[in-house]
């Protein structure tokens, strides 16, 4: 364990937290941009999903792969030279002339991205006491709500009165200013370098093990499924307003202010909810909740923006909804000595999911002649019915400290033995 005063601890969590809220903006401001980047590079509704989901899927793997090699490098010096990555990520993405430059310029951000979440996991685990690290990691991790109330609003404005690739200069300069806070605030931190450490041979055997624990499958096979359902809407509610309801791309900022806002105030209500009545249950409701504004969402009637406006935060926080018992019901599946590499590996099947949500939801649409986006309504039952089979699958899902539930096969072998006592 570090030894850091109070006021340097402070400083590194508000710089995890930045680097953090510069991570989840670049990914969630790619989808409200969606009509100006299509209309832009003159792409369809399936290559911008491919774009969108290059970043989820290359971030997955990369963040998979970094379990087999982080602990080999110094941790400041990683971080900053994955940073200094991402931010060149970016700018290929501002100065992206074409779509395949720009799905390249995805995939790269997605491969930085991805190892940094991993990064900045280790340096709260290495640096803050056991004792405080939960409220550490909520420090870090209200990057979330700030990049939804004030981030994507801000990269939505910027795309609206100036051109799709305004977001991401900003996200170059705010790397920049945060990679030079970095290089003075993050101490050395190589202390586990000096520990005895596992053979590079072992790594991927350890990684593949931990694949092949049957409750462990479970949980991420639920994962998986909630992702993806979630994505398969998400990335083209803008380019559907935009397209199907004439809604001006700069009125989408105040619609994802208004639904962070909302999802902010009411995540600890639902996890408050979710420790008292069980988090399976609530998971449960939840998804039942969600089933009517992402039909009415991906069958949306003649509505203006002002209704959008009053409807958003009540989708906002159902899709938030579902998410918050599910992250905490996983917390309890691993055995405590492998909770990091499971949290680890469940983030990057969140990451796949994700991509891969996006990219089928993508290859379900189309444009019509008029230039209206043709089968989001499919989308929208496919999800659905991905979100029920998560609900009735959850029930597989158990803590690593609860009784065995036996299986059809055990009881009749059971039974067998008892009659033939």
């Amino acid at each position: 364990m570090y030894s850091i005063d109070p006021t340097r601890e402070r400083r590194l969590l508000w710089l995890l937290m930045l680097t953090q809220f510069t991570l989840i903006m670049d990914f969630m401001v790619m989808m409200p941009l969606g009509p100006q980047i299509m209309r832009a590079l003159h792409i369809s509704p399936a290559q911008f999903a491919a774009a969108v989901s290059a970043y989820s899927i290359c971030g997955g793997l990369s963040g998979l792969l970094a379990a087999t090699y982080i602990d080999r490098f110094d941790r400041r010096k990683l971080l900053l030279a994955m940073y200094a990555l991402f931010a060149l990520s970016n700018l290929a993405c501002a100065l992206a002339g074409s779509y395949e430059l720009l799905l390249a310029s995805r995939a790269f951000a997605g491969v930085s991205g991805g190892v940094l979440g991993s990064i900045i996991m280790a340096i709260i685990a290495d640096v803050i006491p056991a004792q405080r690290r939960g409220a550490a990691t909520g420090t870090v991790m209200t990057a979330f709500a700030v990049a939804s109330v004030i981030g994507v609003p801000v990269g939505i404005l910027l795309g609206a009165h100036s051109r799709w690739s305004a977001p991401f200069w900003l996200l170059v300069a705010l790397s920049l200013l945060i990679w030079l806070a970095g290089a003075r605030v993050v101490p050395p931190l190589d202390q586990h370098l000096s520990r005895q450490r596992e053979p590079l041979a072992r790594a991927l055997p350890n990684l593949i093990g931990l694949f092949a624990n049957a409750r462990h499958l479970n949980a991420f096979a639920l994962t998986l499924m909630l992702t993806t359902s979630q994505m398969l809407v998400i990335p083209f509610i803008s380019p559907m307003l935009v397209a199907n309801h004439g809604i001006e791309p700069s009125q989408l900022s105040w619609m994802y202010m208004a639904g962070g806002v909302a999802a902010f105030f009411t995540s600890r209500l639902i996890g408050r909810l979710a420790d008292r009545h069980g988090k399976q249950r609530v998971y449960r409701i939840a998804v039942a909740v969600s089933l009517l504004p992402v039909l009415f969402v991906t069958h949306l009637p003649a509505v203006g923006f002002l209704a959008m406006l009053l409807f958003f935060p009540f989708f906002m926080v159902s899709m938030n909804g579902r998410m918050v018992p599910l992250q905490a019901l996983q917390t309890t599946v691993p055995q405590p000595q492998q909770r990091g590499a499971f949290l680890s590996a469940n983030s990057a099947v969140m990451s796949l999911g994700t991509g891969l949500g996006a990219w089928l939801g993508g290859l379900m649409l189309s444009t019509d002649a008029s230039g209206h986006i043709a089968g989001y309504g499919t989308v929208g039952w496919v999800a659905a019915g991905l979100a029920l089979c998560s609900a009735l699958w959850v029930g597989r899902v158990s803590a690593a400290d609860a009784p065995a539930v036996a299986t059809a096969t055990e009881s009749a072998q059971a039974d067998a033995r008892g009659d033939a006592a």
